[in-house]
């Protein structure tokens, strides 16, 4: 059966090393790899609305010379009339090599996983887990500070939903020296079992607040994200907490110089576009490195070498 990726925790330490030397080579000599993927094909199948993941995956292939086919949503498949996760899984291997899946429910690729003849990558399943999103983070974080260790994370905004952190959050809990801090809503905090199973369970400082300005000079990485209409079931409690924190230039007054400003987007408000020009922030480097991140691990499952 063809390896998948379901979850960071797919992948060692070594493996996402390995990863993020894989993507800066890919960054720093493109023309070695452009046509590496030539006759292999990426099945994109999206069952709920994205841009950036999509288009990066897209991107991705089409920067090693390879082919792309697949559907950018749920209306827009067979799924639309009752067809099984599984059954989709095993009709698109039949014409591509890997297969990048988003979907609203969580376990979703899993199935896709155990049905599909070819290698998963889970692009975002509901609240669940977004891997390749965190190996875009964890590149970002190493091209900007060169290693994982001894560093504080400051985490702001939906800290209950945000599959982003979650994944992050599990990804750092595997380097030495790292300190976690919490910033969010009462009603949006990390979940309890997210520090019970991760942070407790690896020894890894932690801290929790509603003030970001308190916390702020002690910050290496701002991780800031959005507050998720889609995951809310109650629209005033959403109107209540969407604008809890908007990052602007006075918020930045006693930050780090050196502070790295990172956000999965897509922003609604809590990043003033005034920042935008702040040399400290990363989040459009993010995007970029998403391509280059999703490029190695494509190759990496398809067992491409160069």
């Amino acid at each position: 059966m063809a390896r998948s990726i379901l979850d960071v925790l797919d992948l060692s330490v070594e493996e996402i090393d390995d990863l993020i030397k894989l993507a800066c080579d890919i960054i720093e000599n493109p023309a070695k790899y452009a046509e590496v993927c030539h006759g292999k094909t990426l099945a994109t199948l999206f069952y709920e609305p994205s841009t950036r993941t999509r288009l990066s995956f897209e991107s991705a292939m089409y920067g090693l010379g390879g082919n792309v086919l697949g559907f950018s949503e749920a209306n827009s498949s067979s799924a639309a009339k009752g067809e099984s996760v599984a059954d989709t899984a095993r009709t698109v291997s039949c014409y591509a090599d890997i297969i990048a899946m988003r979907h609203p429910k969580e376990g979703a690729p899993r199935v896709a996983a155990a049905h599909a003849s070819v290698p998963v990558i889970n692009a975002g399943d509901g609240g669940h887990n977004h891997p390749t999103q965190t190996l875009t983070d964890l590149l970002t974080i190493y091209r900007e500070k060169g290693s994982f260790d001894n560093l504080t994370v400051g985490f702001c905004g939906d800290l209950k939903f945000g599959r982003t952190v979650h994944s992050l959050i599990n990804a750092l809990s595997r380097y030495t020296g790292i300190k976690i801090v919490l910033i969010s809503p009462v009603e949006l905090k990390l979940p309890s079992y997210v520090k019970k199973d991760v942070l407790k369970a690896n020894n890894i400082e932690y801290v929790q607040t509603t003030d970001l300005e308190a916390v702020m000079p002690e910050l290496d990485i701002l991780y800031m994200t959005r507050v998720q209409r889609e995951r809310f079931f109650n629209e005033e409690d959403y109107l209540r907490l969407k604008d809890s924190y908007i990052l602007d230039p006075k918020k930045l007054v006693n930050a780090k110089q050196d502070l790295c400003i990172m956000h999965p987007l897509p922003r609604v408000n809590e990043i003033s576009t005034a920042i935008d020009q702040d040399p400290r922030a990363c989040y459009f480097k993010q995007v970029l490195n998403g391509k280059f991140i999703r490029m190695a691990l494509m190759l990496r499952l398809l067992g491409i070498e160069v």
